[in-house]
């Protein structure tokens, strides 16, 4: 009689740490004095390493974390502090909320959440700044001031 195959799940996760730790250098470049441990598998499209494991698709950076420190809340990502995508060197990341993930970035949000000014160069300060209700964006009141008296002297010589 054929017997089904038993897998023991100690050494099943035994293999599967195995195959992962054998994807990872750990000669990357240094950040706050440590070297990043480069995932050098597979990569997504924005530089995340990937991980097959039973038969589904994980983070490289997140498993990483999980096999050495636990769980990551489910309310929280994971940020890389060394900037490097592909690093899954655990004290190289931090368990944050998205927003602060996305404010500790190079995007559009991080970089307009870190202006002290406007285009114009008028400081987005207490009595400056306005904060648009339906969007949550920063204006200056100087240049909407001054667009608005713009605005209305041009509709006024227009005769609208």
């Amino acid at each position: 009689h054929d017997m089904p195959k038993v897998q023991d799940p100690v050494l099943e996760q035994a293999k599967i740490e195995a195959r992962f730790w054998a994807k990872v250098d750990k000669n990357g470049p240094l950040w706050n004095g440590t070297p990043c441990w480069l995932w050098t598998g597979s990569v997504t499209n924005k530089g995340y390493g990937n991980f097959w494991r039973k038969r589904e698709v994980v983070k490289a950076h997140r498993l990483a974390y999980e096999l050495t420190i636990g769980l990551i809340p489910e309310t929280l990502t994971l940020d890389h502090l060394c900037r490097t995508r592909n690093c899954v060197y655990p004290i190289h990341l931090e368990p944050v909320t998205n927003r602060v993930n996305i404010l500790r970035g190079d995007g559009l949000a991080a970089r307009e959440a870190r202006a002290t000014h406007c285009l114009h160069g008028h400081p987005f300060d207490l009595f400056n700044t306005y904060i648009n209700p339906s969007s949550g964006q920063r204006q200056c009141r100087v240049c909407q001031k001054n667009w608005s008296q713009l605005f209305w002297a041009r509709r006024t010589a227009n005769g609208t």
